[in-house]
């Protein structure tokens, strides 16, 4: 709670900048009272703010600071002096080590009532209208909460003797070299290790980050969990790749499964994934995916969620929110290959949908005529300045779903979508903070009738979540 310039916690009233420091390598006692937005426990160190990746509410821990900023602490946990009733085993040996593993230590209920609080913790920040009433239902999960990401985008790199891939340890760029991971579709990792082997047998030089130098820099391995099909992508410093004969021969021979190998070029330093350009160096170009009985042919660059089975079930309380009659013209936002759009073409008069990536695009349009689903179209560009234009073309349309990225809708965007208020409208969202934000402004011609968190992506903090709106 946050009174003028002062916090109120705990009994206490201390100002936004705490006069408290502590030294690097220093450690405290602490006891956490609460998660925070990513996962990590949150106690005070004499009313100052100290984050503790790994550490769960109710513990009392011994932490070592490894950073003090104006506001906060950062620090280590380094034992647990009071264990908490919710804490379990970590499926994966390094969970607390990197991102994407936040909440293995915490028990899966819990992880799924975390995920309904972010929301309402993210609603108390921004204040939407009306947001203390909103029904936020309980989280849907999963029977089993493991092996479901169907895409490992791993970083290669050499640790002085041989090739390791993995993910970046907390707060720092060394690789954690991943051999297995409890997460991930067993296809993915079973082709990540195998090519991360030949890559050192054949001696390929790999990204050096302090040096800028060497060829491969990250390979994403993306397997279709219907179709068993799998597609390699070497991301590199440049278009050279050195003994790439040998890398496909090889490829070709130990992994049938791999019907797909691609290269994309992202040179330099660079906070960026992927590159601008990317080449087709071997089988297919695309792969396929099963999704909600359509098939959708996936090329490398294209979107996809990474947990094929709740990614359904997310869909369906999309579709089930926006209460279809048939005879909807469906605006597709932020549409991707034309996954939601596609999925509910059949329940409606016609789907319209928009990307700002072409290829993306393209993959849509395509994956309609490969369903014989011919009331869809995709176009590209951005939904402000599409959706203009087709009204003005005369076609209004009645019902809108959105699926922005992480930093949410665009302003323009929110403007237009008040200017056209279609009377059934969906927001699906991966970030409870800019949801409740957007919210600010969209409950201006909008109630929400209420907010249903789904869980796509078990043991971090992540959370996804559909909004129903009914127009004012």
């Amino acid at each position: 709670m946050i009174l003028n310039n002062y916090r109120y916690k705990e009994g206490f009233m201390y100002t936004n900048k705490p006069q408290v420091h502590v030294e690097q390598g220093e450690q405290l006692k602490l006891t956490i009272k609460r998660l925070g937005i990513n996962g990590e426990g949150i106690g005070y160190y004499e009313h100052k703010l100290v984050f503790v990746p790994g550490a769960l509410p109710t513990e009392k821990v011994v932490v070592e600071v490894t950073e003090d900023l104006n506001n906060f602490i950062r620090a280590d946990l380094i034992e647990i002096l009071r264990k908490s009733e919710d804490r379990v085993q970590p499926v994966d040996d390094y969970a607390n080590e990197v991102g994407g593993f936040e909440l293995e230590n915490l028990a899966y209920p819990k992880q799924l009532e975390f995920k309904r609080d972010v929301i309402k913790d993210s609603l108390e920040k921004y204040k939407p209208a009306g947001y203390r009433k909103y029904k936020l239902l309980p989280t849907i999960g999963m029977d089993d909460p493991t092996h479901y990401r169907n895409k490992a985008t791993f970083q290669i790199r050499s640790d002085g003797q041989k090739v390791i891939a993995g993910l970046y340890k907390h707060r720092s760029h060394t690789v954690v070299d991943l051999k297995t991971s409890a997460l991930q579709y067993p296809l993915t990792m079973k082709v990540m290790r195998a090519v991360v082997e030949m890559i050192d047998d054949l001696g390929i030089p790999v990204y050096d980050e302090e040096k800028n130098a060497g060829i491969i820099k990250t390979v994403v391995v993306r397997a279709a969990t219907a179709t068993d099909e799998a597609q390699v992508t070497f991301i590199t410093q440049s278009k050279k790749l050195l003994k790439k004969h040998q890398l496909l021969e090889r490829i070709d021979h130990d992994l049938p499964e791999v019907v797909s190998v691609m290269q994309n070029v992202n040179p330099g330093k660079t906070s960026l994934v992927w590159g601008e350009e990317t080449i087709h160096l071997a089988g297919k170009d695309k792969i396929t995916e099963v999704l909600n009985n359509l098939s959708f042919d996936l090329s490398a660059r294209a979107f996809l969620q990474v947990n094929p089975e709740m990614t359904a079930v997310l869909y369906q309380e999309a579709f089930k929110a926006l209460e279809l009659s048939g005879k909807e013209k469906l605006v597709d936002a932020y549409s991707g290959v034309g996954t939601i759009g596609l999925s509910v073409a059949r329940q409606v008069r016609e789907v319209r949908g928009m990307d700002t990536i072409k290829d993306a695009v393209d993959d849509a349009n395509a994956n309609a005529i490969k369903n014989g689903i011919v009331n869809a179209l995709y176009e590209v560009g951005e939904a402000e300045k599409l959706l203009p234009l087709w009204i003005e073309d005369v076609w209004n349309p009645t019902a809108m779903i959105v699926d922005p990225p992480r930093t949410g809708l665009a302003d323009s965007l929110i403007d237009t979508i008040l200017d056209i208020t279609p009377k059934k409208f969906v927001y699906i969202s991966c970030n409870p903070s800019t949801l409740a934000r957007d919210l600010v402004k969209l409950t201006r011609k909008y109630n929400v009738e209420y907010i249903q968190s789904v869980d796509l992506m078990p043991q971090t903090s992540r959370c996804e979540c559909v909004v129903k709106f009914k127009k004012k």
